[in-house]
């Protein structure tokens, strides 16, 4: 598996093929012609061949390419959350806790941040995620404690004025990191 290319047919669509060294530009002038056939049009600007383990690609919300093991430090291929997806998560959080919808029920609003966090973890719980879950859940943390104490009125604190147990275990914030591992909320 040396080489891959994306071919996008239709807006949010896509092709990744996968095929042996010297091979990529073959199969892509074969992918061209099955694609006009089919009367679809190739995008050109997403559209290129990429040699993997030494380069990396996006697919389908993931970022494909070389990873090493923490326990041996070999090398294989996996995949994790592309950055373009965590970025999204975020400003999708951000508008979630923003100053402006402090109107809310604390229960509502960690309802909503729950049902986000639990429909982003069951689609990116594949391979290494465990980077991009303490990014997502430290943002969490912090525009939640950001978002109570704007709507309680209160001075910033050292440590946020709202320390992890009130969030996680008295409001029942999803705990994405390695600290919660009994991973109830991957089933709810």
């Amino acid at each position: 598996m040396t080489a891959t290319f994306r071919i996008a047919a239709i807006p949010g669509d896509g092709i990744c093929s996968l095929c042996r060294k010297g091979k990529a530009e073959q199969a892509l002038q074969r992918m061209r012609e099955l694609m006009g056939r089919l009367k679809l049009t190739v995008n050109e600007e997403k559209t290129r061949i990429c040699k993997v383990p030494e380069g990396t690609f996006d697919f389908l919300g993931y970022t494909f390419g070389r990873v090493y093991s923490q326990t041996t430090g070999k090398a294989r291929l996996g995949m994790w959350p592309s950055k373009k997806s965590i970025r999204r998560m975020v400003e999708k959080l951000h508008a979630m806790t923003a100053t402006s919808m402090t109107w809310q029920e604390i229960t509502q609003m960690v309802g909503k941040l729950n049902r986000t966090l639990r429909g982003w973890t069951n689609y990116f719980q594949v391979r290494t995620v465990s980077r991009a879950y303490r990014a997502i859940d430290s943002y969490t943390v912090a525009r939640l404690r950001r978002w109570l104490r704007t709507k309680f009125k209160k001075r910033r604190q050292r440590g946020g004025g709202y320390p992890p147990s009130i969030l996680y275990d008295r409001l029942g914030l999803v705990r994405l990191t390695w600290r919660g591992r009994d991973r109830s909320w991957a089933k709810a």
